[in-house]
Parts: C-alpha cells; structure tokens; sequence
C-alpha cells in the first residue's frame, strides 16, 4: 500500500501522526477538542462537560491509531493556534465504492478548480468558506486521482472570520504532498518496469 509523505514548514504546521506521550500532547488535545465541538454543533447538540475529557482520552489514542494507518493517514494542526485548523491528508484505494461516493457528492462539491501539486501533478481544489447550512465549519478539500489510489487532504477551521488568512499556508502544504512505496525487485531481473 503506497504512503504519504510531506516536508510541513515546522514554523507553521505540528505534526500530529507521529507524536507520542507528552510530544504534541496539548496540540492534539485542542486539535480533537475543536472537532469534536465542531461536529457537536454542527448535529446541533450542545455542548457537553465532559467533552475536555473525551478529547484528552482520543489525544492518547490518536498516535497509535495513527502509527497504525502507517503512512496512509498524516496530520497536522496550525502551530501559532491548534484550535484554529487541523489538516488531513490520506490515500485510500480508488475502489468502486469510493468512486460511486465521490460521483454522489452533493452540488456543492461540484464547484472545484484545478489544483497543481509539485509531486502529484493535477487536481482538484474545494474552498467552501461558508457552508450552505451554516452549521458546518469552513473547510477546504485537495484531491488528486491517481488511477488506483485517491489522494486527498482536508482541512477544517473553527473561525469563519479567520479562514481566508490560512489558504495560502494550506496551498503550499497541499502542493508538498507525495506518494511513496516499497517496490521488491526480483534478483534475476534487471530491468525495473514503472506503470506510467
């Protein structure tokens, strides 16, 4: 299965995937906080006491769920303010499935521009700044098609009034992303045949 990886300005960005213990502890504690609230209110729930809680224990759980995923799952949060912004990048399988979920997106999905990563090449860019139900937190998309695998990266703010002042930075994130995988070659062979 390829992996992902990603050279994040560390001036800006802290990487969530591979803190462990105390490393990252409080940005991935406010990264969870944020989502969690995010995804109460957009449900339309209040919000709840023990909430603080529920994201300390996701905080610890988190890394090793990560480290699980092995490279198919990264993510960072905004260093200056981690309950602003958390970004996710993945690659899944481009199975029928996913596609038939992809071409059943609602209307909105539909107004992408062409997005050009550095290692990627073409693909798709989603700025939804002010979601249609008004419930929904600002995010952005990047999406790429690789034939048989999808590359994608999500990010989502808390503040709608803040969130045109992070696209650059998301932009050239985006554009650092790259697929990696371990090829075995046969000792016998000596030409090694890469798929276009």
């Amino acid at each position: 299965m390829p992996r992902l990886q990603a050279d994040a300005e560390p001036t800006r960005w802290v990487a969530v995937t591979d803190s462990l213990g105390f490393k990252g502890r409080r940005h991935r504690k406010a990264a969870i906080g944020m989502l969690l609230a995010q995804a109460t209110g957009a449900a339309g729930a209040p919000a709840r006491p023990g909430s603080g809680f529920t994201a300390w224990a996701m905080s610890q759980a988190v890394p090793f769920l990560m480290r699980r995923a092995n490279g198919r799952v990264l993510v960072w949060v905004w260093k200056a303010d981690p309950e602003l912004l958390v970004v996710m990048a993945q690659v899944q399988q481009a199975t029928s499935q996913v596609r038939a979920a992809r071409a059943t997106m609602p209307m909105e999905y539909d107004d992408t521009e062409t997005f050009r990563g550095t290692y990627l090449g073409n693909g798709e860019k989603l700025v939804v700044p002010l979601p249609s139900d008004g419930r929904t937190p600002p995010f952005a998309t990047y999406t790429w098609d690789l034939g048989s695998h999808f590359v994608s990266v999500t990010a989502v703010c808390s503040d709608r009034e803040r969130f045109g002042t992070v696209i650059g930075p998301l932009d050239e994130l985006a554009r650092g992303i790259r697929v990696v995988d371990d090829l075995t070659v046969g000792e016998s062979a000596n030409v090694l045949r890469l798929d276009p």
